[in-house]
């Protein structure tokens, strides 16, 4: 069954405990048809041994993501995905320390019983390179060595998008002094994302840490490098239908030209359990619907 995936709107729900943020085809409305699929979504826990900053709670981080794990495992969910700055490190980096994170962490995201993903955020590869954070996670299926990559449920593709990269196609490693604001998606990942949109014709959802549009506070920059070349890509292909994102810890859904970009909450964000944030997509053939929890559902 293909996905309907033009005339949408966007229409917010609040009910028990939960929001729905839903996109439907004009006149199409059977709410009582069952998903195609469901996933779990998260973001930004920045999970680290280390005081809060500001409102960055990343001790918290831990008993944050177990809730979100509880959830999901009670949910019947297809997989779930984390889209990026999944650990953190000290105010003073050590490699070994940061690993460690990363491990207990990962102990506890793995604890989804299904496939599970993730995306690479820019603090995954502050104090440790990209290499020690692909075999630190599991990607399901996935050569560990891929920071992008392709997996398909139930007659969906999904592609995982990895901009942590020099203008030449190296990786990123803050250690060794990256910029943080000057990431793109290098020449190699585009081809590859062209042939696997042609090969893969199926709708498709997108995830990536960072926003493929334009999203600056003041003079600080927080997308893609080249989001409009990417965005373009994603646009003449014509079956993506979501992009999801993180990076920027803070709420927002826009369309272009038929294709809606979502950026989540971050879970490290303020302190206590009743500030916790992540998400469940639930597809339809005419809609999809987000149910938010904790603090994404404040926000209704």
């Amino acid at each position: 069954m293909g996905l309907i995936i033009d005339r949408r709107t966007f229409l917010w729900h609040a009910g028990a405990g939960m929001a729905s943020l839903v996109w439907r085809p004009s006149g199409l409305n059977d709410l009582n048809a069952k998903p195609l699929l469901r996933f779990g979504l998260v973001t930004d826990s920045h999970y680290a041994d280390r005081p809060e900053a500001g409102i960055r709670y990343y001790r918290e981080s831990l008993a944050k993501m177990q809730e979100c794990i509880d959830v999901f495992n009670r949910s019947q969910l297809d997989f779930v995905i984390h889209l990026g700055d999944f650990k953190d490190q000290n105010v003073q980096p050590q490699a070994d320390e940061t690993l460690h994170y990363l491990e207990s962490l990962e102990a506890i995201y793995g604890s989804f019983v299904g496939p599970r993903y993730h995306c690479v955020g820019n603090h995954d590869v502050d104090s440790i390179t990209k290499k020690q954070f692909l075999h630190g996670v599991t990607n399901t299926g996935i050569d560990p060595g891929s920071s992008y990559y392709q997996f398909s449920h139930h007659g969906f593709s999904c592609l995982v998008l990895d901009a942590n990269y020099y203008a030449d196609g190296r990786d990123h490693y803050y250690a060794e002094g990256a910029d943080w604001q000057d990431i793109r998606i290098p020449e190699s990942e585009v081809l590859w994302l062209k042939e696997t949109l042609e090969t893969h014709r199926e709708p498709t959802f997108i995830f990536c840490h960072h926003p493929l549009f334009e999203y600056t506070h003041g003079n600080t920059v927080y997308h893609v490098q080249n989001h409009e070349a990417i965005r373009r890509i994603l646009e003449d292909h014509q079956q993506v239908v979501t992009v999801f994102q993180g990076h920027t810890h803070e709420s927002r859904q826009t369309e272009i030209q038929g294709i809606h970009y979502l950026t989540l909450l971050a879970m490290v964000d303020q302190s206590g359990p009743e500030n916790n944030a992540y998400a469940i997509a639930e597809v339809y053939p005419d809609r999809i619907e987000l149910i938010g929890y904790r603090r994404i559902a404040d926000k209704t």
